[in-house]
């Protein structure tokens, strides 16, 4: 759900005091067309800011869906004024959310070439007051969130594992999980994931190993019923299908969220097709 107060502080990043260039009369329509082929994401976003303003959204394709060059993505009618204060708002939220989800897209299509069970998921890596945006659009090219925020997992990270030991870490926090909040404990060498198994991690995250070293933690892990072996670190679509290969059950990289390029869409009015 996109608020009024979150329309509002995106409009009033682009419009600052007044719009100087913006007092054309009467009525128009308006559609954002794909310049390139991907996945369309973050559609309920731009739609919100143009309910925001009054203008109609009267044609929209589903967050998810494959598109090819010269496709109308969603189109628009209403006060041209108001066409043409929403236009770049909405057309930046669709097109970097139309990137994640394009990515995430290519980034699972590339990794089940080596596996039909590993689930590609995002991190926390995410630009601030943008997060359910890119979170929505990763899950619109067919992955998974992973934790939304600090609340919804346990994570003994490296810092906690530096400061306590990796058991003692996992003693610490051990107490805060749940039926439904799992522990999920980072380990950095091979040989810590079984430990980490051993203590009582429901899920082993293998940082920035090779793809040689974390089949070997795989491998590890393999007498540990129900810990899931997570592959993370600098993954790339360019490496990501050597990582599936390993047989991890999840891999989670970053760049779907902080390196996607937006998907080019291009928003035009008046009459047209």
């Amino acid at each position: 759900m996109i608020s009024d107060t979150q329309v509002e502080r995106w409009l009033r990043e682009d419009l600052g005091h007044h719009d100087v260039t913006n007092d054309v009369p009467g009525e128009t329509t308006g559609r954002l067309v794909a310049k390139e082929a991907g996945v369309v994401a973050g559609l309920e976003a731009a739609a919100a800011v143009f309910d925001y303003l009054d203008v109609d959204v009267t044609e929209r394709l589903e967050n998810g869906t494959a598109i090819d060059p010269g496709e109308v993505v969603f189109r628009v009618e209403g006060p041209a004024r108001e066409v043409l204060r929403g236009e770049r708002v909405a057309v930046n939220l669709a097109g970097h959310a139309s990137g994640i989800a394009s990515r995430t897209s290519e980034a699972t299509r590339r990794a089940r070439t080596e596996s039909d069970d590993v689930y590609i998921a995002a991190t926390r890596k995410t630009t601030p007051g943008l997060r359910g945006l890119e979170k929505r659009a990763v899950v619109a090219g067919g992955g998974d969130t992973h934790r939304l925020d600090l609340s919804h997992m346990v994570m003994v990270k490296d810092n906690h594992v530096a400061e306590l030991g990796l058991e003692g870490a996992i003693e610490q926090f051990q107490d805060r999980t749940s039926f439904a909040t799992k522990l999920d404990v980072e380990v950095e060498r091979v040989a810590d994931a079984p430990r980490a198994a051993e203590a009582g991690a429901d899920v082993v995250l293998l940082d920035n190993m090779t793809p040689a070293e974390t089949r070997a933690a795989v491998d590890e892990l393999a007498d540990y019923d129900g810990v899931l072996a997570e592959a993370s670190g600098g993954i790339t679509l360019e490496t990501v299908a050597d990582y599936a290969a390993t047989g991890v059950d999840v891999i989670s990289m970053g760049s779907l969220t902080h390196s996607a390029p937006s998907l080019d869409l291009s928003f035009r009015t008046g009459d047209g097709e």
